[in-house]
């Protein structure tokens, strides 16, 4: 086995040793986790992205534990307080808490009241009492009286700084004390009372005096608190039964009933409260902040997922209309590859109320540009705007979309943008992004910082290093699962690629540009700094439609092409027709093409491939439409259903737009008939539903919905 880590990875995650080390080897060379997860099921026995993906985390956690142990190694060494016995326990030790344990009564500190002590020459008087033998412990301690210890108390008192000390450093002290803290630590959230009328504390109010056991406290309940700690409105403290961990403690150290005993006692106390019970909340405190982050990641993660794969209207002639009142309506007319061919503003709504110019303008543009669909932003006068629309008479029938305009106001003032387009203002940019999401919500989301999106939860408050991390990761996934067009993809969408990021994206782009359209895989070989190991990487996650070979749209990788040539020359016809031809494709028999390198995984592979080849993943697009008659809130009756489209999920529910300009929550208990433990299991972003109003509360502005007993 090559890699250090192999065994135990497979041991943790249930996975068989082959895979994993064929995986951490491949991760090593270089290959992507699509790449591997697609092409390399041989070498990995199939193994998923979700699985490929854990096997990288847990490899990077190890290699961290590893160098965490050579500074422990070399400042123990030099402190010349290595044993075998303790190098033993140190290279066995592969729990990062444990490490930290086992490290921290040699780990350099500040100079504590114990070290002071020590300084004073009091340990072995700590000794004498922490052995519990000494009847006449005074008299003891007089030897200890002199320069700075002025007297037997202040002798026994700087012995029990020690001990205190020692019993806080202690392994297994600290670990009944986290098996206390495990089992019933109970976080509490108070009000800091300066703060209490003021109204920004206001949306912090079911916090102001809260307490729950820390083990079944949410996720977002978690984050919600630690932001309202962090604006200094609450205070967050999480705490075990103290009684309770004192007795342990003592059980552990104290062991009699003489003076002594009662000295050792008192140090347990302190070392308790002043030592170990601030140590273990610091470290709940972050174990817990870091278990939500990565519930509220995963949340914000599979919610970005499924609004990269919305369904895509496809290469379309598309009207984009930026909805408003006062400044009007931004619209613009796209091509089917989404470039812009005109823009200009209309007044239907008030001030103004032009309406009947507006309606010729918008029926002449789409006669002009031959429309064949309407996308209109989510945002404000998005309704007006719709039913707006609806009055009009076309030539030919065109579907009207309502788009999410999440995000738009950013890409609009970008510098993507504005490379995009240099001569145009934000509205433009603004209408253009929203025509382009109905086409392809892939292609343009990607050009957006996904915390823009507005499909997370708490997500400024979790670690940010790991927050990116997954969301390029779940970016980079869904980019590639879909593929890309070799020669309409932008810059910004090539550069998720499978081994291409953003010098080689641009190198395409520039490439394309001097030298027209890619007719074949094989010129990405031309393309400057593309080497073969890139070539490898991205070749299969790239189409070129009408290319001379139909393989170039599809998911075979060019490594595989020879394998599809023999099939055909087999089935003695040419690969295009091998596609067309149904019966010719189920006579192969796939066992004829199994080699020491390709196996049955690659070959099912190919005849998927062959039998839709190039296929999108992703769903049919539907046409939505809001209830006509209710259009604010004043509409709104408890107990009335409405259409809507789930528009965030979170963990407690999800949040559905009903058409008031307010999303209402179909929190997690009212989202089926039966019990939900998760909502993506019952519903996904994007999805069309029939809900139920159960409660408005104006004053707060929140709508509350049930899906419960409903047929959608």
């Amino acid at each position: 086995m090559n890699n250090l880590f192999t065994a135990r990875i497979a041991r943790i995650l249930s996975l068989p040793e082959r895979g994993v080390d064929n995986t951490l080897q491949l991760l090593d060379e270089g290959c992507t986790i699509p790449f591997i997860s697609r092409y390399r099921k041989e070498r990995t026995g199939a193994l998923d992205e979700v699985q490929i993906a854990q096997i990288s985390e847990l490899n990077d956690k190890l290699k961290e534990i590893v160098k965490r142990k050579e500074t422990v190694v070399k400042t123990i060494t030099e402190a010349d307080k290595m044993t075998p016995e303790l190098r033993k326990r140190i290279d066995d030790c592969w729990d990062a808490t444990e490490l930290e344990d086992i490290y921290l009564p040699f780990k350099p500190k500040r100079r504590t009241k114990a070290q002071i002590a020590r300084e004073q020459g009091l340990e072995p008087l700590s000794v004498i009492i922490m052995m519990q033998r000494e009847q006449n412990i005074e008299s003891a301690a007089r030897r200890f009286v002199k320069d700075e210890v002025a007297d037997v108390p202040s002798a026994i008192k700087g012995a029990q700084d020690i001990i205190a000390e020692t019993i806080s450093e202690d392994q297994r002290a600290r670990q009944d004390i986290r098996s206390a803290f495990s089992r019933e630590a109970v976080i509490t959230s108070k009000v800091v009372k300066t703060k209490a009328d003021s109204e920004e504390a206001q949306k912090y109010s079911d916090y102001f005096d809260f307490s729950e056991p820390l083990k079944r406290c949410s996720s977002h309940r978690l984050l919600a608190m630690r932001r309202g700690e962090n604006e200094g409105i609450l205070r967050v403290s999480i705490s075990a039964d103290d009684d309770h961990c004192i007795d342990r403690l003592k059980r552990q150290f104290v062991h009699g009933f003489g003076k002594c005993c009662t000295l050792v006692g008192e140090a347990v106390e302190d070392s308790y409260k002043r030592l170990l019970r601030p140590a273990i909340e610091t470290e709940f405190a972050a174990l817990s902040k870091e278990k939500a982050d990565e519930e509220a990641i995963t949340v914000f993660s599979e919610n970005l997922r499924q609004l990269l794969l919305s369904a895509p209207l496809g290469q379309k002639r598309v009207m984009g209309i930026d909805p408003g009142f006062r400044t009007g309506c931004k619209v613009v007319c796209l091509d089917a590859q989404g470039n812009l061919l005109h823009h200009e503003a209309i007044f239907p709504h008030p001030p103004k109320n032009d309406r009947a110019l507006a309606s010729r303008q918008v029926e002449h543009l789409a006669e002009q540009y031959a429309v064949e669909a309407i996308a209109i932003g989510n945002g404000t006068a998005s309704r007006e705007t719709s039913d707006f629309i609806k009055t009009l008479h076309f030539n030919n029938q065109i579907d009207t979309f309502v788009v999410s305009e999440d995000g738009a106001s950013i890409y609009s003032a970008s510098k993507t943008a504005r490379d995009e387009f240099p001569d145009e203002d934000v509205t433009v940019r603004g209408a253009v992004s929203i025509g382009r999401r109905l086409m392809d919500p892939l292609a343009e989301l990607v050009k957006i910082d996904p915390k823009s999106m507005g499909v997370g939860q708490y997500q400024h408050d979790v670690d940010q290093t790991r927050l990116k991390k997954s969301l390029d990761q779940t970016v980079e996934s869904c980019v590639n699962s879909v593929g890309v067009n070799l020669n309409t993809a932008s810059q910004h969408l090539l550069m998720y690629v499978s081994g291409l990021g953003p010098t080689l994206a641009k190198n395409i782009v520039d490439y394309r540009r001097e030298n027209g359209a890619f007719t074949s895989r094989a010129q990405l070989k031309k393309v400057p700094r593309l080497g073969p190991s890139a070539y490898q990487q991205c070749a299969g996650f790239l189409r070129i439609t009408d290319a001379r070979n139909p393989l170039d749209n599809s998911a075979v990788h060019p490594e595989s092409y020879g394998i599809v040539e023999q099939m055909a020359k087999d089935s003695q016809c040419t690969v295009a027709q091998l596609i067309k031809d149904k019966d010719k494709r189920s006579r192969i028999s796939l066992q004829r093409y199994v080699t020491a390198e390709v196996g049955m995984p690659t070959l099912t592979d190919i005849m998927k491939e062959l039998e839709k080849p190039g296929r999108d993943p992703r769903e049919q697009i539907e046409v939505f439409e809001f209830d006509k008659n209710v259009k604010t809130t004043d509409d709104l009756i408890e107990g009335m259903e409405l259409p809507g489209i789930i528009t965030n999920i979170t963990n407690f529910g999800a949040f559905v737009d009903i058409g008031v300009h307010q999303d209402g929550l179909v929190h997690i208990s009212q989202l089926a008939d039966r019990y939900v433990t998760d909502p993506t299991q019952v519903v996904h972003l994007h999805q069309h539903v029939r809900v139920r109003v159960i409660e408005v509360d104006r004053k707060r502005n929140r709508i509350s919905l049930s899906m419960k007993g409903i047929n959608s």
